[in-house]
């Protein structure tokens, strides 16, 4: 057709974000069949994991120590458990969602607390788009693009702690940018150029990814009960004692404490009313709890909460 910008097709390039290594991983792969010999290679140690709605009997075959899944995830629930794998690798992901935070949050769930979700998203800013919609034309109706701030918006309210992009561009015809800007369209770092997003979004912050790796998951269970107990007032001095015994025994950080609070608690001022109660020479240890979270928090009523803890503790109060 005449005048229509055809869009182009993605690089696999989701493997960018990872490095090889041996480690006994746990990946899994939703109908992008094109990383699994890479995969292979990359992570030799690791077990591999497929959900497909229709593959190729062939590739079956050949992969035949992959876990194979014939399911389309966009209707059928995942079949596996809480925490399972390392990562998640699926290209445009969302693109034919109805429900695309839905499908990023059960997403979520199924990742390990140091994993993450691998994928990408169409740019409904690219100019291949804004050219044909200038001519009167739209050629997505049944797929859904985003926005970069958009996609980030969706993944951070489906509980993913850090999200990193990467960009594939198809460069524009000449002067079509300079056009599209002085109408009013921002080309914060070449977005205008920018076809694709590739994205990588962490469970937990970098920082504190490392951190949480240094723990079993039933040690991270056990001091999240705890938590818990201390929140709702369960023999709440037994259970401060408790949560003090275990950051000795296991060298907690208070980042990585406050991280799990925040996680896990509701009642934020009550659950730090109480183990200031039984403090016990650990205020500094505290002080430093709620200066991470503070720093953490995006939402600013939640920040001014920790600051406020903060200022009652520098003036003596309990």
């Amino acid at each position: 057709m005449e005048g229509q910008h055809l869009a182009e097709k993605i690089r696999p390039d989701l493997l960018a974000f990872l490095k090889p290594n041996a480690a006994h991983l746990r990946i899994l792969v939703i109908e992008s069949l094109t990383y699994l010999h890479e995969l292979r290679r990359m992570f030799p140690q690791a077990e591999l994991y497929v959900v497909a709605a229709e593959p190729d009997e062939a590739e079956i075959d050949e992969l035949s120590e992959v876990h194979w899944q014939i399911l389309d995830y966009l209707v059928v629930p995942l079949p596996y458990t809480r925490g399972f794998f390392d990562y998640i690798i699926s290209d445009l992901t969302f693109e034919n969602a109805d429900n695309p935070q839905d499908i990023a949050a059960g997403f979520s769930m199924f990742l390990k607390e140091t994993g993450a979700l691998l994928t990408s998203f169409r740019n409904i800013r690219h100019w291949s788009v804004l050219q044909n919609l200038m001519e009167g034309h739209y050629y997505n109706i049944v797929s859904r693009l985003y926005a970069r701030r958009e996609f980030e918006n969706l993944l951070y309210a489906s509980f993913y702690k850090s999200v990193r992009v990467r960009q594939q561009q198809r460069e524009a015809p000449k002067d079509l940018i300079e056009r599209l800007v002085t109408a009013g369209f921002e080309n914060e770092q070449d977005d205008l150029e920018t076809e694709f997003y590739l994205v990588r979004a962490d469970r937990s912050m970098p920082e504190l990814s490392l951190l949480k790796s240094m723990y079993t998951s039933a040690e991270r269970e056990r001091i999240v009960r705890l938590i818990h107990r201390i929140e709702y007032d369960v023999e709440s001095a037994a259970s401060v004692c408790g949560l003090w015994d275990m950051v000795d025994r296991l060298a907690v950080f208070p980042a990585y404490l406050s991280s799990l609070v925040r996680e896990t608690v509701v009642h934020t001022e009550s659950f730090y009313q109480r183990i200031l109660e039984e403090a016990n020479g650990r205020g500094d240890f505290i002080y430093e709890m709620m200066d991470a979270s503070a720093m953490e928090s995006v939402d600013p009523i939640e920040r001014e909460c920790y600051r406020s803890m903060q200022r009652d503790m520098s003036n003596g109060k309990r």
